[in-house]
């Protein structure tokens, strides 16, 4: 059953975050680092108007629970997480949504 882990961003207007670095640094870093453990795809956008106080949303697929598990507790997980403190001091949140 594939799995899609959403990480959001929460602020304003006003909250740094590097657009550019994310899209073009943090996504293929995430794709070269999760892909041997099962990572399907990556990517992220930047609700439109207002956001509901959201500024950015990822989008990362898994074949499965397992895969995403083993990513997460991979070794390059850690080099994952310094690089979103280079994009934004702001801590994402994860959300997972299990799909048939």
């Amino acid at each position: 059953m594939m799995i899609t882990m959403l990480v959001t961003y929460a602020g304003d207007e006003q909250t740094p975050f590097d657009r550019d670095h994310w899209i073009n640094i943090h996504f293929p870093l995430v794709r070269e680092s999760w892909e041997p453990y099962g990572l399907v795809s990556a990517g992220g956008f930047f609700p439109q108007g207002d956001g509901a106080g959201l500024i950015a949303v990822g989008v990362v697929n898994f074949r499965d629970e397992a895969a995403m598990e083993a990513a997460l507790n991979s070794p390059e997980t850690a080099q994952v997480m310094a690089d979103v403190d280079i994009v934004t001091a702001v801590k994402p949140r994860r959300s997972i949504v299990k799909q048939l």
